[in-house]
């Protein structure tokens, strides 16, 4: 085990060792006992907000994702000042890009780097999308895309308006999916 920052060792690192192990064992058998080793370190982890190991993204995933972006999102819907951004970015088609670039990274960022919740990729789309990833930025696009148009917030005649419109309301629901999806430590 790995201990150079001179920290306790948590979950996550008995989890990391479970997993170097299981990578390491030729015999399936073996795997396979290592694999329940890890679903049992996962499943007798504190019960705590912070610090859990998270792996798959079901059913409950994506409601908690839903609830998430619109909780966060809602406050967008009533807001003017969504459309006055989507009007401006729709003269800057760059910076739609740009909105839509950030929100993406900052998903990334949320679910991957940040330390509030230990997410572990175990199921990628076509073996490279991760399917947590996917999952909360279509859930939160859609979201955006269904409440917008059933609001009245956007007006599909003119489509790049009603893109940038989108792409502004789609940075806080795709961060409030994720949130909403990793803070219960599901």
């Amino acid at each position: 085990m790995d201990d150079d920052e001179g920290e306790s060792p948590d979950m996550g690192d008995l989890y990391d060792e479970l997993e170097a192990l299981a990578d390491a064992v030729d015999d399936p058998d073996e795997r396979e006992r290592v694999e329940r080793a890890m679903r049992t370190a996962a499943a007798v982890e504190p019960g705590g907000l912070f610090g859990r190991v998270i792996k798959g993204f079901d059913r409950g995933d994506v409601a908690e994702a839903l609830l998430g972006s619109a909780l966060f999102g809602i406050p967008m819907l009533v807001e003017g000042g969504t459309g006055e951004v989507g009007a401006f970015l729709a003269t800057h088609p760059v910076s739609v890009v740009g909105t839509l670039a950030f929100t993406v990274a900052a998903i990334v960022g949320i679910l991957y780097v940040s330390d509030f919740q230990d997410v572990r990729v175990t199921h990628r789309i076509f073996g490279v999308v991760p399917r947590r990833l996917a999952g909360v930025l279509g859930i939160s696009l859609a979201f955006a895309i269904v409440s917008m148009t059933a609001w009245g917030r956007v007006e599909w005649a003119t489509p790049l308006s009603a893109a940038a419109s989108v792409s502004v309301a789609w940075v806080p629901m795709a961060i409030g999916a994720a949130l909403g999806d990793i803070l219960p430590g599901t």
